[in-house]
């Protein structure tokens, strides 16, 4: 039997959700989804371009600490991404270039931490 497990959303825990939502609209994530819950729980739901996973921003939506989330994805060139983020006003840091792929890091307002990969799909020698 073959299972299929998809990841589908990342909570991200903010202190500010409209100041959290103007940065991830800014690097081109698509606004899905916004609600206010209730008092206190108000929940923001974004998609990076291309991707199949979403995620949740809000204060409330998680035990997690703002400023606290890793999250990872995989971009098809690590310097083309760079320069997309430095364009817009995001301090971004250099290209890392390791033997598994590249990766630029960011963060948002809050502190949560990005890490973009451009993996190296050449065969292994």
């Amino acid at each position: 039997m073959t299972t299929t497990w998809k990841i589908e959303l990342i909570p991200v825990p903010v202190t500010d959700v409209d100041r959290a939502k103007a940065f991830y609209e800014k690097i081109g994530f698509n606004a899905d989804y916004d609600h206010q819950v209730h008092e206190g729980l108000r929940f923001v739901q974004f998609t990076p371009p291309g991707s199949a996973c979403s995620i949740a921003l809000g204060d409330g939506i998680t035990e997690k600490v703002p400023g606290s989330q890793e999250i990872q994805v995989v971009v098809p060139d690590a310097y083309t991404a760079r320069k997309h983020l430095i364009e817009l006003g995001v301090e971004a840091g250099e290209v890392d270039e390791q033997p598994w792929g590249k990766f630029v890091h960011f963060r948002d307002p809050d502190g949560n931490s990005w890490s973009l990969q451009a993996i190296d799909r050449r065969p292994n020698g």
